[in-house]
């Protein structure tokens, strides 16, 4: 297996200083033994204006059937005859995370003036495994920055009948931190072989939210990425996306340039996630709730602030993916909790769009930033969960307001503040959807702005407080809907 990293002079930089980046001398040749076989590094060219490193890993098929290294069928003929030795897959991108991990990190404490600086790269892999074909290239990389060229290799050029082989001769250019390619690579090359060497656990879902999570966030090709890096485990994949998911907040108010001055007095902006939370818990202490479900709780954020307030006697966090819970136990200090709070606490793993018992009647029930990222025909299977059979004293939903996206400068037109994001919705698609849902099940739903109010577009976040009618002192009058904080 092989791959080249070229780079060139620039007004900054000489192209040998790639040397310090991947700590590792362009005068030397070096050898690293791994379980699958010895990887070498060396460089073909070096000099101020052109540099070329090279990762040759040498892999013995033989030996790893003999170690038992892969499990299955020993005396299968595939185990012995394959394309291991040469074709750039999982194992290839293993080599490159051990020999060049100090790279991939983006450290150089020889040279700290380097980190984070844009190079001219050009990577070369010349057999890369496709499942998927060449075009499966173009869009995992072209997203990225580069320019890709993918020629399919022939299955024998002798034979031009037998048409194309699965592998093909890929070239990346590119201008940008060798880490960010390098991450891109450590990632990617196991997605377009298909076929990860070892064993996918949990510490494979840390390796891609820590190298890919920057970037996987806004691929259009995330959901495919997040399936193959994990060899398609559906609890992997799920903590995954939720994982990256826990980004929105961050993804969209970054959108937004921060201000480069802060006037004498003048207090700095708060935060969206920040007047979100705050408005839930306003809500919810205007309803008088005291036993609270945060529904898609996510790693914690709000099951915090909610502890925080002795007023909410019960806190329940319900997540569908168990690895959110994982780390909200550790976000929350479980261990070091006072006995008093962790006694209000209990953790769950559940659906929002199926009923669970466990979950009825409770005072209050919080969507905040849930509802965008089910598909549009799985809200019917929410409203009957939680206003159905749920039926909570009140329920309160926080979604984004599509409107407001043009205030986002970075947003392009049309675009969604989060990939994952399946809709989102206006003010008047929002109030429409609310007051539907209210009549249907014997609420009164009131409309709450959130955030700075734009005169034009309205509120970056909108908030819905549903009411239960049949608990309310004029229980007979209909469900109704109001806005900005009016009576109904």
């Amino acid at each position: 297996m092989l791959l080249t990293i070229t780079t060139t002079a620039t007004g900054t930089t000489v192209a040998s200083d790639l040397g310090y980046l991947l700590h590792k001398h362009p005068d030397r040749v070096q050898a690293f033994e791994l379980p699958v076989g010895t990887a070498h590094v060396f460089y073909p060219e070096s000099d101020e204006q052109r540099c070329t490193a090279a990762l040759l890993l040498e892999v013995d098929p033989v030996g790893i059937v003999r170690g038992k290294r892969f499990g299955g069928d020993g005396f299968a003929l595939a185990q012995y005859v394959n394309d291991r030795p040469y074709a750039a897959s999982s194992m290839l991108a293993v080599a490159l995370g051990k020999v060049w991990g100090t790279a991939l990190k983006g450290r150089c404490p020889a040279r700290p003036d380097l980190e984070g600086a844009a190079l001219p790269l050009t990577v070369a892999v010349p057999a890369l495994p496709c499942s998927g074909g060449v075009d499966l290239v173009r869009r995992l990389f072209a997203p990225l920055g580069w320019q890709v060229r993918a020629d399919a290799v022939a299955l024998d050029p002798e034979v031009p009948r037998w048409g194309d082989s699965r592998y093909a001769d890929v070239t990346l250019t590119g201008t940008m931190p060798l880490a960010d390619a390098l991450s891109h690579l450590y990632v990617l090359l196991p997605v377009l072989d298909g076929a990860k060497h070892y064993w996918v656990s949990t510490d494979e879902v840390d390796k891609l939210v820590r190298n890919a999570g920057a970037w996987l966030g806004s691929h259009p090709e995330r959901d495919l990425v997040t399936r193959r890096y994990l060899k398609h485990q559906r609890v992997f994949v799920a903590e995954a996306t939720e994982r990256l998911d826990a980004l929105d907040d961050v993804a969209a108010e970054s959108l937004q340039p921060e201000p480069t001055t802060v006037g004498d007095g003048v207090e700095p902006a708060t935060p969206l996630v920040r007047l979100r939370s705050a408005a839930v818990l306003a809500a919810l202490r205007d309803t008088a709730s005291h036993r609270v479900v945060d529904l898609g709780c996510g790693e914690g954020a709000l099951l915090r602030e909610l502890l925080a307030d002795p007023a909410f006697t019960e806190v329940v966090g319900v997540d569908v993916a168990a690895g959110a819970l994982e780390r909200a136990e550790r976000r929350l200090a479980l261990e070091r909790m006072p006995d008093s709070v962790r006694a209000r606490l209990t953790l769950r793993q559940s659906s929002a769009t199926y009923r669970d018992r466990a979950l009825e009647g409770f005072d209050a029930v919080v969507l905040m930033e849930v509802v965008e990222h089910l598909d549009p025909d799985r809200l019917p299977a929410l409203e009957r969960s939680v206003f159905g059979h749920a039926r909570p004293m009140a329920v309160v939903v926080t979604t984004p307001n599509a409107e407001f996206n043009v205030r986002y400068e970075r947003l392009e037109a049309g675009a969604m503040r989060h990939p994952d994001h399946r809709f989102e919705w206006t003010r008047a698609e929002f109030g429409q959807w609310a007051s539907a849902v209210a009549e249907t099940h014997g609420y009164a739903v009131e409309l709450r702005p959130v955030g700075e109010v734009d005169p034009e577009v309205g509120s970056p976040t909108q908030l819905a407080l549903f009411r239960r009618v049949d608990l309310r002192p004029d229980s007979t009058a209909d469900a109704g809907l109001t806005s900005e904080g009016g009576a109904a």
